[in-house]
């Protein structure tokens, strides 16, 4: 499926990845590429064409990608495995589980084109339950970037890391996020808003979304806080503490609302620091419909986040 340029101002993280990789790959002999016949999908075309020798593509065949992705990494290669997000983890969840994360196997899993991203191609297409799934894997590192420069930042980071990581990588334009200092650390999450009456925890797309609510929350006396949570695994487990300390987190995430980062929020807080809660994301099998109009209708937008988070702060009071 060929993608339009993103609008301006807007960004692909899929362009982020792949000069990340890229320029990882020119200092370093060890990296590869191996793809279920996702060159393009996956934008690695450059990365082809200037590695001819070190792009594994095994054919639509998601189980062998990621076993000869363990393999490669048993070889002392550091492998960047690369498919459709649905396709990868849905196909290949023995093997991530087994070559990978049992085996603690140095492999990179990339989901490209994550979420409802594929929205018109339906169901077999959208990777909603991606990262619940990977939650259940123990040893499996899981980031959701938000913007170009944390896809970046989470490819280095992953380069570095001694061991098996999913990192969800979207294709649907957003903008970059506001940042002063950024520093991205796995398993650190970072305050982008501050706020006392109420804390939202989000990744990946909806990290934008999260931040108008805020704005407009803002205009209505509500002071929110909106966390960007890319590490769903491990989790930031004091920063969801200092959120649940505002009295009521509302968690977004463009996934299942059961068993992903809301799931990973909401059994921390069970444990430790109970806490109201609401947790956004797609309830079930999503239908088939556009990117922007399944956000919408499942509310994960700006106007839906703000909505939970009044509804939220009404029981709180009540």
């Amino acid at each position: 499926m060929s993608a339009a340029a993103a609008p301006i101002g807007l960004f692909d993280c899929r362009d982020a990845y792949v000069r990340t990789v890229e320029a990882l790959a020119a200092d370093d002999d060890r990296i590869v590429a191996v793809v279920n016949d996702s060159v393009g999908s996956s934008k690695l075309g450059a990365f082809q064409k200037r590695f001819p020798n070190r792009l594994v593509n095994v054919g639509i065949a998601e189980q062998n990608m990621v076993s000869v992705g363990a393999g490669l990494a048993n070889g002392g290669k550091i492998p960047f495995v690369s498919g459709a997000a649905c396709f990868l983890t849905a196909r290949a969840m023995e093997q991530i589980k087994v070559d990978c994360a049992y085996s603690e196997a140095n492999v990179k899993l990339c989901g490209i084109s994550s979420g409802v991203a594929y929205g018109e191609l339906g169901a077999t297409h959208h990777s909603i339950e991606d990262v619940a799934w990977l939650r259940a894997i123990d040893k499996m590192t899981i980031i959701v970037p938000s913007d170009p420069w944390e896809t970046a930042e989470a490819i280095k980071a992953a380069a570095a890391h001694d061991g098996p990581m999913f990192v969800r990588i979207s294709r649907m334009p957003v903008p970059e996020l506001p940042r002063t200092d950024p520093v991205f650390r796995i398993g650190r999450g970072e305050v982008l808003h501050d706020g006392s009456d109420i804390a939202i925890i989000a990744n990946g797309t909806t990290v934008h979304h999260a931040l108008a609510a805020a704005k407009t929350l803002a205009t209505e006396g509500i002071a929110a806080r909106v966390i960007n949570m890319a590490t769903v695994a491990p989790l930031d487990e004091a920063l969801v503490a200092a959120a649940a300390a505002t009295g009521a987190i509302v968690t977004v995430e463009e996934g299942l609302s059961k068993g992903g980062l809301g799931g990973a929020v909401a059994e921390y807080c069970a444990a430790h620091a109970p806490v109201r809660m609401r947790i956004l994301g797609f309830p079930g099998f999503a239908p088939t419909g556009s990117a922007a109009w399944l956000m919408e209708h499942f509310g994960l937008t700006a106007p839906g986040i703000a909505t939970a988070a009044r509804e939220l702060l009404g029981t709180v009071k009540a």
